[in-house]
């Protein structure tokens, strides 16, 4: 009996997920350049052609793609939710599907990802690509078209606090992310405000 594609899928996301686990164990350990995917793939109990089908190059072992969950719920928020509001939904619901040790693993990456310098080069079109992605999503939320300059504003506006905050995680890893991710969201949704210190009296 042939295996079905739901049985398939799921073999292949096991075997996508441990390859990437024993990277970033050895990339911890051994330091990212100095491991080679031969010992990735005898860590992780495969060939390394295995390893090549399901990360073309080295980098892809830290520059996974986390954006489809993210759509997912961004999709799911009520649609009369604002822009802010509806990330907001959205990336609470990708953290509390989280298990802690998925949680660390994404903290690992993105160590990795402003520490390597050949790492933070090729984040750059990731990033590019997941801007264009969230501002495709958030014109479509609102009906508007991606070059709408609101939804331009909108989008950066979200995405510098929240990068903002991915520098300062990779940095501080006891940071309570899923809860500063929330403040900070909340922040932008009340308008950036800034409370005045009290004069010294």
């Amino acid at each position: 009996m042939s295996e079905g594609p739901g049985l398939r899928e799921r073999k292949k996301a096991k075997t996508r997920a441990l390859i990437q686990k024993a990277a970033l164990r050895l990339f911890r350990e051994r330091g990212y350049a100095e491991t080679t995917v031969e010992q990735i793939a005898e860590a992780a109990e495969v060939a390394p052609s295995t390893v090549f089908r399901y990360f073309p190059t080295k980098e892809d072992l830290v520059l996974v793609d986390q954006y489809p969950p993210f759509v997912e719920a961004l999709r799911a928020a009520p649609p009369e939710l604002n822009p802010v509001q509806a990330v907001r939904v959205a990336i609470g619901h990708v953290f509390a599907a989280q298990t802690p040790e998925e949680r660390n693993d994404g903290l690992e990456r993105e160590r990795l990802m402003f520490t390597v310098p050949e790492l933070w080069t090729a984040s750059i079109d990731n990033i590019r690509g997941v801007l264009a992605g969230l501002r495709a999503e958030l014109a479509a939320r609102e009906g508007r078209d991606p070059d709408d300059p609101e939804i331009r504003n909108v989008t950066g506006a979200v995405s510098g606090v929240m990068l903002a905050l991915w520098f300062e995680w990779a940095a501080d890893p006891g940071l309570d992310a899923p809860a500063a991710f929330d403040r900070a969201l909340a922040h932008l949704e009340a308008g950036l405000p800034i409370a005045r210190q009290a004069e010294p009296g």
